[in-house]
């Protein structure tokens, strides 16, 4: 439990302080530093559980190091691009694969309900175009492929919203980096942006989680 406890607090540093943390695995690292980032936004995008990784301001900072020279910006756009369609696939095939039993209380645990559902009435919404919006939207950035797995959309029409949206979301966000991340203000309050940022995705998961607690509780 206290190694947990410590692994956690280590997590939650690394992020909280993302943009010295980067600077560091870049030295530390070398190139290796690609396939760590990679992996991230894979994650991010493609793994149900992991929906509190942080997307929007990692790329921005991905984005600022592209223009002081620390990142090589093609690799970056194109390793990048390649993990968000490779996250959202995966995830939609998890969706696939889970389908109707996702509301079968007594598997899946790790997976919240709650948001599900508030996936699944935006998917019926937008339709395919939540696939590309979700991006750009905590929480539903993670669920939207899920819940599109689930609904068994047309696999080519939602390639089509992945690939468009993920080319929108890393392009975007990098391009922002790269031209507004190394101004001396926002370099001085990255840590902040990037607080709000991850509190947007973390403080929603615990707000949920302590609501089912109290409604667990019989008065």
């Amino acid at each position: 439990m206290f190694d947990i406890s410590i692994q956690i607090s280590a997590i939650a540093d690394i992020i909280l302080n993302i943009d010295k943390s980067l600077a560091y695995v870049l030295q530390t690292y070398g190139t290796w530093v690609y396939a760590i980032l990679f992996f991230i936004i894979f994650a991010e995008t493609g793994l149900v559980i992991a929906p509190f990784l942080p997307g929007d301001s990692l790329l921005f900072l991905i984005g600022a190091f592209c223009a002081s020279g620390n990142m090589d910006l093609s690799l970056s756009l194109i390793g990048l691009f390649t993990s968000a369609v490779l996250g959202n696939t995966c995830n939609y095939y998890i969706g696939r694969w889970i389908g109707t039993k996702i509301h079968d209380t007594s598997k899946y645990k790790s997976i919240n309900r709650q948001y599900i559902h508030k996936t699944e009435k935006f998917f019926e919404k937008h339709g395919g175009k939540a696939v590309v919006m979700s991006r750009f939207l905590p929480l539903f950035r993670t669920f939207v492929p899920f819940v599109a797995g689930i609904s068994k959309m047309n696999v080519k029409m939602f390639q089509l919203y992945n690939i468009m949206g993920a080319g929108i979301w890393v392009a975007s966000f990098i391009t922002l980096g790269y031209f507004f991340g190394n101004i001396q203000f926002i370099k001085e309050n990255l840590n902040s942006i990037v607080l709000i940022g991850f509190a947007a995705a973390v403080i929603p998961l615990i707000s949920a989680a302590v609501l089912k607690k109290f409604k667990k509780i019989k008065i």
